[in-house]
C-alpha cells in the first residue's frame, strides 16, 4: 500500500517517464523475427532472374563433346564474328585517352562502371565488417622449409541479417627463419594447416600407453593381445612421402614459394560464397541481400570470391610477418577468373598469376571458339551479374543480344590490372588444358591490354601491339621481360609448371632476393 501511495505522489512526468522506459524495455528484449532465407533450386532461381530482366528465352551454351551436334566452334575461321574489341583507349565519348591521368581519372572509372553494371555485379555499399582472429598457430615443415601457419577465421558482422552467419577461412604460411616481413602469394583453394606437426617420439609413446590403457580398461582381454603384439602401436608418425613432382622435376607450388623465401596464403571460397546457384541466397550474397534472391546489379559469385581475398588482405596488412605492399593472388580456372577480378578492382594486390581462366576471365569474351558467352548465361549464371544473362538472350522484353553488344572485354579486365605485375597462365590442349579454354582469345586480350601498361610507364608484350596479328608464342617461350607476363606451358589445367617462372619473375620487379641455401 505504501508503494501505492508513493507511485500515486509522483510528479505526472516522472509517471510518463517510467512507463515510457518499462515500455521501451519490454520492446527490447521482444526477440526481433527476421524472414527465412528464400530456398531455391539452382533452376529457380535462374528462372527468377530470367523473368526480372523479361528474358524469355536463352540461345543454348555449345558441348564440349567435339562429336555432339551442338559441339563448341575450333575453327579458327569462325571464330571471330565480331572482330573489332572495345578499346580500352578510348572513353565512351570518343575521345582518346593519351595520357596516365585521363586513364586514372576518366577511362579506368568508366571501365569499372561497365565491369560492375553488366558482366560482374556491384558490391553493396553496405557490406558487413570482417573481424579475424587467429584460431591456432602451428610450427610446421613444408619440404625442407620451417614454417609458421596460422589458422585464421573471418567472422562477418550479420547483425542486420542474423539467419545467416558467414565465417571466412584462410591459413597463413610464411618462414619461420627470415628476416623482416615477405611477400605472399593468396591462393583460392580449400584452407587448414598444410602440414601439422606432430608429437615427438617420446610424446608419441605416452599416447600409445594412455591408448593401450583405455582399450584394455575397454575390454580386459586385449592385454593378451597387446603382450603378444608388443612392437605395435596404434598411432604412428606419419612416414616422410616426397610430392608428386611436375614431369619437370618440380615441387609442389607451396613447397616452391617458402622455399623462395615467400609466404603464401590459402584462401576458402566455400566459406564466403557457394559455387552454385542454390546458394545464390547464402552466403556473403545472401547475408548482403537479407536471404533475398538477386537484383540485376547485384554481385555474382567471381565477385564475392574477390571480396573476400581483399577481406583476407585486410588482415594480411595486419600481420607483420607479411610484406603488406607485396602480397599477390592466384588461382586456376574458376578461380582463376576469381584472381584476375580481385586484381583487377583492388588495387592493393601488387601482383597476380591467372592460370587457365577462360571466359569470364582473361578470355574474349567476343570470341566464338570453346566455352561460349551462352555458357555463363546458363549453367554458370551465378558466377556473373544477372544482367550478364541478357548477353545470351535469344527472346526477351529487349529483342535480343549477343556477345558483341557487351560493352566491354577481357582485354580491358587485363588493362584494369596495369601497371601493377601480371602473369597469364595456360597449359596446353594435348596435357588436359583444354581447347574449350581458348588459350589464343587469352593472347588476343593481354597483347590489346599491353598498350595500357605501356601507357601508365610499364612494360607490355614484346609483340605486335596488333591483337589481330600478333603471333602467339611457341609453348615454353615465356614473355616475362615487363609488368605484363604471357607463358603457356606444356602441362595441363594448372599454372603449376609457371610458378618457377612466375617467382623468378616477381622476385626481379619487387626487389626481393631468394634466401641462400
Amino acid at each position: 500500500m505504501d508503494l501505492v501511495r508513493k507511485f500515486f505522489s509522483l510528479p505526472l512526468c516522472a509517471i510518463f517517464v517510467t512507463w515510457c522506459a518499462a515500455s521501451a524495455h519490454a520492446q527490447n528484449s521482444s526477440p526481433v523475427a527476421y524472414p527465412s532465407p528464400v530456398t531455391f533450386t539452382a533452376e529457380q532461381d535462374h528462372q527468377n532472374m530470367m523473368e526480372q530482366l523479361g528474358i524469355k528465352a536463352l540461345r543454348p551454351g555449345p558441348s564440349g563433346n567435339e562429336k555432339a551436334p551442338n559441339h563448341a566452334n575450333y575453327d579458327e575461321s569462325k571464330a571471330n564474328p565480331y572482330p573489332d574489341i572495345p578499346d580500352p583507349l578510348i572513353r565512351d565519348n570518343e575521345q582518346k585517352v593519351t595520357t596516365a591521368k585521363m586513364w586514372w581519372e576518366e577511362r579506368r572509372p568508366e571501365i569499372v562502371e561497365m565491369f560492375e553494371k553488366y558482366v560482374y555485379g556491384r558490391v553493396p555499399a553496405a557490406a558487413p565488417k570482417v573481424t579475424w582472429t587467429v584460431s591456432a598457430t602451428d610450427h610446421e615443415m613444408i619440404g625442407f622449409t620451417p614454417v609458421i601457419a596460422k589458422d585464421l577465421i573471418g567472422t562477418l558482422d550479420n547483425s542486420s541479417y542474423p539467419p545467416i552467419a558467414v565465417k571466412i577461412h584462410m591459413t597463413l604460411v610464411t618462414p619461420a627463419n627470415t628476416k623482416g616481413p615477405v611477400p605472399v602469394l593468396m591462393m583460392f583453394g580449400r584452407a587448414g594447416f598444410p602440414a601439422p606437426h606432430e608429437p615427438s617420439a617420446e610424446e608419441f609413446e605416452r599416447i600409445n600407453k594412455a591408448w593401450k590403457a583405455v582399450l584394455v580398461q575397454q575390454d580386459p582381454s586385449l592385454k593378451d593381445v597387446f603382450a603378444q603384439h608388443p612392437a605395435w602401436e596404434p598411432v604412428r608418425a606419419t612416414p616422410f612421402q616426397f610430392p608428386q613432382l611436375t614431369k619437370d622435376g618440380d615441387p609442389p607450388a607451396t613447397w616452391q614459394l617458402v622455399g623462395a623465401g615467400w609466404g603464401f596464403a590459402l584462401l576458402d571460397t566455400a566459406t564466403v560464397q557457394a559455387d552454385d546457384g542454390a546458394g545464390i541466397t547464402r552466403g556473403i550474397i545472401g547475408l548482403t541481400n537479407k536471404g533475398q534472391p538477386r537484383k540485376p546489379e547485384d554481385w555474382g559469385a567471381l565477385r564475392a570470391w574477390a571480396w573476400g581475398a581483399s577481406r583476407g588482405l585486410d588482415y594480411l596488412e595486419t600481420d607483420p610477418a607479411v610484406d603488406a605492399k607485396h602480397v599477390g593472388i592466384e588461382g586456376v580456372s574458376r578461380f582463376g577468373k576469381a584472381a584476375l577480378v580481385t586484381m583487377a578492382f583492388d588495387q592493393r594486390f601488387a601482383m597476380v598469376l591467372v592460370g587457365s581462366s577462360g571466359k569470364g576471365g582473361s578470355t574474349l569474351l567476343r570470341r566464338n571458339f570453346g566455352e561460349a558467352v551462352e555458357s555463363l548465361t546458363g549453367g554458370e549464371y551465378y558466377w556473373m551479374a544477372g544482367n550478364f544473362m541478357k548477353y545470351g538472350a535469344s527472346e526477351a522484353t529487349f529483342g535480343s543480344k549477343t556477345p558483341g553488344d557487351i560493352p566491354v572485354d577481357s582485354n580491358e579486365l587485363i588493362a584494369l590490372c596495369a601497371p601493377r605485375l601480371t602473369f597469364i597462365s595456360y597449359g596446353i590442349p594435348e596435357s588436359g588444358d583444354a581447347k574449350w579454354l581458348d588459350q589464343q582469345g587469352s593472347f588476343m586480350a593481354t597483347v590489346d591490354a599491353s598498350r595500357v601498361f605501356t601507357l601508365l610507364g610499364a612494360k607490355g608484350l614484346d609483340v605486335s601491339p596488333d591483337y589481330h596479328t600478333a603471333k602467339m608464342p611457341p609453348v615454353g617461350q615465356g614473355l616475362l621481360d615487363g609488368e605484363l607476363a604471357w607463358r603457356q606451358h606444356d602441362g595441363g589445367h594448372t599454372d603449376l609448371p609457371n610458378t618457377k617462372y612466375f617467382i623468378e619473375w616477381a622476385d626481379r620487379f619487387i626487389g626481393h632476393t631468394p634466401p641462400q641455401r
